[in-house]
């Protein structure tokens, strides 16, 4: 377990406290004091020299001295300086924040132009990467706040955060290991057919939501069905149909003597010369198109191919223009990593070697021969030296293959641009060559002929209107002969079609009862379905609950005192995802008191602290509400809210004396 431990906190100018200093010594301590005499501001100032933010994780906030109008005090150095005990070794980290007053050429006065923060490490200055690189080397921003302060996990995590935390701690509780702690849910292997519990349960319910749509429909269906049945209870079927064959053998009398009226034998012959001046005028009209289209044919081909051509080119020009786009992010990733390498191998290369023997015999105590010491000496030199040059072997290899790469798709690029400039050249070729042959096709389209103005078209087309008025005279003739028997027909048709509305009604009627049987056969298999689904997701919920138990089970058994409710019950049964923390059955968020929220809350840093594999020390504000703190290894500053302290006052330990 690693242990960061704080000996000395001083301020200088910071949130209103001008001077102040505590000495822990990596001890746990009291600090007492009134409301606003700066017990917090202690824990924003720790918080800021660390990470830039105060003990509520806000970053943008201030911490300059005001006067007695609240305005702000210029020209001050605000500092806070912390030393620590790393394990077994002694860190001092120090952050120094101030105006930058600048004098520009010409001005009689400095002009303000901004804020700056300078870095410590041990007293060396530092900038401002190596500063916060050294803090994380110690421990991550994000667990030093859970494990700083009691209230952090409850109060400023999201709750699926912190869920998320205490699956990390205890592991989650696979669906075999819900199966196998309940018989009655193995059956849930028949049909999750590969898939999750809860992407089963949102088939099921998308399922259920479906079938009771569909049932809510069907009666609405049949409903309809049966007011649409046409009423036929004084119809008779057969009577019916044997009336419509009766009527259409006397249309067809009819149509035979019209037909007998309009063959005449003059009429025939006409209409026989009508039809073969027709075939003659086709055939001419079918000559003179293929002859035209011969005409043109050959230049449309080349015309097409031309085009064809020229789209080639425009794919090719487009297909290395999207290639030199894409390699251009590749060429700027690849030469954005060789300076990282770059800047790693400096930092490798001024790497120092570092003693660190024991020049004593661990068994007897005795000092080691100095032959003996130097060989270990020489020892380490030579594998710190070994351990180097194999990485800076490794960064120069890779730097290398990087440049390659780079320099293998600039390449690339010129080849492409180069290959574009050769195409376009082609495709202008082209675009001239198409403009010819337009100006081509233009002309001879502009040499055809049309059919109808052809001789021999018009001749026959003279010659068919002649014939056609024969017929017409002809045809006059028996004209009112057949205005009479359409007459008849007319009239028949109007009878048959009453006829055939009413026997239609008796089709109607066979289909409204198939289709009402059909839809109460659906109803009765998607009942059966609801069913099945039902008892699915009976054993869905039966897995959720199980599983809750477990699981709920697994992480309380983490924590001395902290209990974690994971789910709750809704109204209508389900269950949902959540966490909150319980204290002796009481939710964190809801009726704990101040003194119980920071045992429970000290209870989790300490489980936290486990986990994560170090302990911090841990700012406990409201201490006072407490009579009774839970024994911890961590390192405790308490701060006492105490009317009679003006000013703050510190209680140390023995240890800490």
């Amino acid at each position: 377990m690693q242990q960061l431990k704080l000996k000395e906190l001083s301020l200088e100018n910071f949130k209103g406290v001008e001077k102040f200093m505590v000495g822990p010594k990596g001890q746990n301590i009291r600090i007492f004091g009134d409301n606003a005499t700066g017990k917090t501001t202690l824990f924003d100032a720790f918080t800021w020299l660390l990470f830039g933010k105060d003990s509520q994780n806000k970053k943008d906030f201030s911490i300059k001295n005001l006067d007695v109008d609240g305005n702000e005090l210029h020209n001050l150095e605000h500092k806070v300086e912390a030393v620590f005990q790393f394990n077994e070794k002694e860190l001092k980290l120090r952050k120094v924040y101030y105006e930058k007053w600048t004098q520009k050429r010409g001005s009689a006065s400095k002009e303000f132009t901004g804020h700056t923060t300078d870095h410590f490490i041990d007293d060396v200055p530092s900038k401002k990467k190596e500063f916060e690189g050294k803090v994380a080397e110690i421990i991550d921003e994000d667990v030093f706040k859970l494990l700083t302060s009691p209230s952090y996990f409850n109060e400023q995590l999201h709750w699926q955060k912190r869920r998320e935390i205490l699956l990390q701690i205890a592991g989650d509780v696979t669906d075999e290991e819900v199966i196998q702690s309940n018989p009655r849910l193995k059956k849930l292997l028949d049909f999750l057919d590969g898939r999750s519990i809860e992407d089963h349960k949102k088939v099921i319910a998308a399922k259920r939501k479906e079938i009771n749509r569909e049932l809510e429909r069907i009666p609405v269906r049949i409903d309809e069905v049966n007011q649409s049945k046409p009423d036929v209870s004084n119809l008779d079927r057969q009577n019916i149909r044997a009336e419509v064959d009766h009527l259409q053998s006397l249309i067809d009398e009819k149509e035979a003597e019209k037909h007998r009226i309009n063959s005449g034998g003059e009429v025939t012959e006409k209409n026989k010369q009508l039809a073969e001046i027709e075939t003659k005028m086709l055939n001419v009209r079918n000559k003179q198109a293929d002859f035209n289209h011969n005409k043109t044919n050959g230049k449309r081909q080349e015309l097409n191919s031309l085009i064809r051509e020229k789209d080639e080119l425009d794919r090719q020009i487009s297909q290395k223009e999207r290639a030199i786009k894409d390699n251009g992010p590749v060429i700027e990733g690849y030469e954005g990593t060789i300076v990282d390498l770059k800047d790693t191998w400096y930092q490798v290369d001024g790497e120092q070697f570092e003693e660190k023997h024991d020049d004593s015999c661990p068994t007897c105590g005795q000092s080691l021969p100095e032959e003996q010491i130097k060989a270990a000496h020489e020892k380490a030199l030579a594998d710190f030296n070994r351990r180097k040059a194999k990485r800076l072997e490794e960064i120069t290899s890779r730097g290398k293959q990087l440049s390659g790469k780079v320099t293998e798709l600039k390449n690339q690029n010129a080849d492409f641009k180069r290959d574009i400039e050769d195409i376009r050249k082609e495709l202008e070729q082209k675009e001239a060559a198409e403009i010819e042959i337009q100006n081509e096709l233009q002309r001879l389209e502009a040499e055809v002929t049309d059919f109808s103005e052809l001789p021999e078209y018009k001749n026959l087309h003279e010659e068919k209107r002649g014939i056609a008025e024969q017929i017409k005279q002809l045809k006059e003739n028996a004209n009112d002969s057949i205005q009479e028997v359409n007459d008849s027909i007319a009239k028949l048709r109007g009878e048959k079609q009453e006829l055939e509305t009413d026997l239609s009604k008796f089709d109607q009627l066979s289909k409204a009862n198939k289709r009402i049987s059909e839809l109460e056969s659906e109803q009765e298999r998607l009942g059966g379905e609801f069913e099945r689904l039902e008892e699915q997701l009976y054993l869905t919920e039966e897995f959720i609950r199980t599983k809750v138990n477990l699981l709920t089970s697994k992480i309380n058994g983490r924590f001395n005192r902290a209990r974690f409710k994971l789910f709750k019950e809704n109204i209508n049964g389900g269950l949902e995802e959540t966490c909150e923390t319980l204290f002796d059955g009481v939710p964190y968020s809801s009726g704990l008191n101040n003194a119980a929220r920071i045992n429970v809350g000290l209870d989790i840093i300490s489980t936290l602290s486990e986990h994560y594999g170090i302990q911090v020390p841990i700012f406990i504000d409201n201490a006072e509400a407490v009579t009774d703190l839970i024994n911890l290894d961590s390192q405790m500053i308490s701060l006492v809210v105490s009317e009679p302290d003006k000013i703050l006052r510190v209680e140390y330990t023995e240890e800490s004396m």
